[in-house]
């Protein structure tokens, strides 16, 4: 990827970067483990973004 990239590219990066996080641990708790994993996760190398 190039070192200097467009502004939105960079947002559309960012946005998809803090979006790849776990649910918080409350809403484990809440719902006795029936939610662990978020829909959006995502993984680097599995899963490209068409950012």
């Amino acid at each position: 990827m190039a070192r200097n990239k467009p502004l939105g590219k960079k947002l559309r990066l960012a946005a998809a970067l803090n979006s790849n996080r776990n649910p918080p641990l409350w809403v484990i708790a809440k719902t006795k483990r029936r939610v662990t994993r978020s829909p959006a996760r995502r993984h680097w190398r599995r899963q490209k973004l068409k950012a």
